[in-house]
């Protein structure tokens, strides 16, 4: 009886010390950023050795379960910020607190260009999307001739055909015409006028670092042209170390593309160079004998050559030149066999761009910049040769001074455009000049408001003065919660080169009369909500919603003429017309998988026209979809789009 006594005492001393070595302890992790100790949302804690992690929750902490005794490498990291690694006694300590430094590079670090301060991307009132990194890059190789492909992934953005046989492509953001839309290149305007209607398929994307999109009413910041919104494009600058690339695609449409951009830089000077070359040739999937992308052939060339007299001052000039010749219709005219349909554009750009940079303090710079743009188009179709050049300039300066709460932007600019027809009766000659100054502010009101305000005046020849206010409240929470609500006034004077006469080649399209015509107004406003958190530790989950109005008076319309049959002119819309929607976009992430999802309604009705209709060639609903799983080494994904 005493040996079964012992026995069972022993098994009871084993089990229970076979218990005790078992015990495991949980560690609780908080995770706050450096700036203000606000709570990380989504952060990721990871113990690699025993395969345990946690993500953090509104209040940035997380939870790390049954962790046996012992030493650990604890990791957390979160896009944006430097990871760190420390090293976790248990059960000597089970509270692990982390201070997360925003490391460069990154996209809270990224300088918002087209908002005309220095803020990063996080801190600016103003609702910019950004494309930059690799999502360019993958947008690149999909398309690397224009930069069509990565505008339409925008949601809102839609990209209008103006001519079938051309395949020349417009802008629309939220439903309005193309020319609403201001198109700049490291701030400088592009392709207005009579150089808009093939600016969409002549902008390479290869030799471009980021793209800004400010959707609403920018005219404050940059003039007329602005009233849907604004596509910044900041080109790349040369590094310390040499870039290289090259680039060669072919397309199963019979269309190949040759890419070449070099940079380079040492202590006083720096260079980049790039080239494109495009060959397409006439595409008719159909059988139809006409041709769904016309013969094309593009040559661009872009060197860039910069000064560093000090590290304070940049001085750099650019040369753009580019030749396109398109031939679209039917398959035996563009080979010049029959007398059939045949439609060619034919252009060439030159410009020049200086920038001269200079930091006057530790707080103040002032900036100088100057393009030139010459731009020559003939466009041929049966019975009619439409050609002319066109000749812009801007000259702008800029004064920016900031302190710890607030920026400032004071500047001025002048541009002037003048085209000239070549032709024998009835030129459409225009020359117009726009004298501006503007002012822009952006103020920490305290760690959860920031509030930016501007105000331009422009003074144009014929068409009067402009007084353009704006206004932009940035929300913050302490978790990850922001909203953005702004809005602004915006014009833009009477042109000839709509979208409507481009569909008509500009065929039997009258002048622009300045004694009949005033200029056209708007007004716009916009209200987003960006919101994540965490489902799980290991799901996270985002959405941003965005609703939008934009109002246009004195709309410029193309009708048929009521006083010279057969003739078109334009003359102002009786009312309004009136874009207004929504915009949703949602991601879901998991581990390396990601899900997102767009959404967007366009409602712009035409109150000018008996019983408001909606605007043709406007889809109201468009939704999209992409999946995609990515690592270090490689990426996959799947997109669809629908209208």
């Amino acid at each position: 009886m005493k040996k079964i006594i012992l026995c069972s005492m022993l098994l009871l001393c084993y089990a229970f010390a076979k218990a005790q070595s078992k015990t495991t302890y949980d560690i609780n992790i908080t995770v706050v950023s450096d700036e203000n100790n606000e709570p990380v949302l989504g952060a990721n804690a990871s113990i690699k050795s025993v395969q345990k992690g946690a993500m953090t929750d509104i209040n940035g902490k997380g939870i790390i379960n049954n962790l046996e005794a012992g030493t650990y490498e604890l990791t957390v990291s979160f896009i944006g910020y430097e990871k760190q690694t420390v090293t976790a006694v248990i059960p000597d300590q089970l509270d692990y607190r982390f201070q997360l430094h925003e490391a460069e590079g990154e996209l809270e670090e990224i300088i918002i260009q087209s908002t005309r301060s220095s803020r990063s991307f996080k801190r600016t009132p103003t609702r910019v999307e950004f494309i930059g990194g690799e999502e360019l890059i993958e947008k690149t190789a999909m398309n690397s001739t224009n930069i069509a492909m990565v505008l339409r992934e925008s949601t809102g953005i839609q990209m209008q055909q103006t001519s079938q046989s051309s395949a020349n492509q417009s802008i629309r953001i939220q439903g309005l015409d193309g020319r609403y839309t201001q198109l700049l290149k490291d701030g400088f305007p592009l392709y207005g006028g009579f150089a808009g209607g093939l600016s969409i398929m002549q902008v390479p994307p290869l030799d471009i670092s980021q793209f800004e999109i400010i959707k609403g009413s920018s005219s404050t910041l940059y003039g007329g042209g602005a009233i849907a919104g604004l596509v910044n494009m900041q080109s790349k600058t040369p590094d310390d170390e040499a870039e290289l690339d090259l680039m060669l695609v072919g397309t199963q449409a019979l269309g190949v593309t040759g890419n070449v951009f070099y940079s380079a830089r040492n202590d006083k000077w720096g260079m980049t160079l790039y080239g494109s070359a495009n060959s397409q040739k006439e595409y008719d999937p159909d059988g139809d004998e006409y041709s769904n992308l016309p013969r094309a052939r593009t040559i661009s060339l872009n060197p860039k050559v910069f000064y560093y007299p000090s590290d304070k001052t940049t001085l750099w000039l650019g040369l753009n030149g580019t030749f396109d010749d398109r031939k679209g219709g039917n398959l035996d005219a563009i080979d010049g066999n029959n007398n059939g349909y045949l439609e060619q554009n034919i252009s060439r750009r030159l410009s020049t761009q200086a920038v001269w940079d200079t930091q006057l303090t530790d707080h103040s710079s002032f900036q100088f910049k100057n393009s030139v743009a010459y731009f020559n188009r003939e466009l041929l179709i049966p019975n009619m040769d439409f050609k002319g050049n066109q000749v812009n300039t801007f000259t702008e300066v800029n004064y920016k001074t900031n302190s710890i709460k607030s920026d400032w932007v004071f500047g001025a600019n002048l541009y002037t455009s003048s085209f000239d027809e070549d032709a024998q009766i009835n030129e459409r000659d225009q020359k117009d000049t726009t004298i501006g100054a503007f002012v822009n502010n952006i103020t920490d009101l305290n760690d959860n408001w920031i509030l930016e305000t501007g105000l331009r005046t422009d003074f144009t020849t014929d068409w009067g003065a402009f007084v353009l206010p704006r206004a932009s409240l940035l929300y913050k929470s302490d978790g990850r919660f922001t909203s953005r609500l702004g809005g602004g006034l915006g014009y833009k004077i009477p042109d000839l080169f709509t979208e409507d006469a481009e569909r008509l080649n500009f065929q039997n399209v009258m002048a622009i009369d300045k004694n009949e015509l005033v200029a056209e107004t708007s007004y716009g406003m916009n209200l987003d909500f960006d919101y994540g958190f965490a489902i799980t530790d290991q799901i996270n989950f985002s959405i941003n919603q965005l609703f939008y109005l934009t109002a246009i008076d004195n709309g410029l319309l193309l009708n048929s003429s009521a006083t010279n049959p057969g003739m078109f002119e334009y003359s102002n819309a009786t009312d309004f017309t009136l874009s207004r929607g929504a915009e949703t976009n949602i991601k879901f992430s998991y581990k390396d998988f990601k899900w997102f999802l767009n959404y967007a309604f366009i409602d712009t009705q035409l109150n000018y026209l008996d019983g408001n209709p909606q605007k043709p060639l406007t889809a109201k609903h468009n939704a999209g979809s992409v999946i995609m799983y990515e690592n270090e080494k490689w990426r996959i994904g799947y997109h669809n789009l629908c209208a």
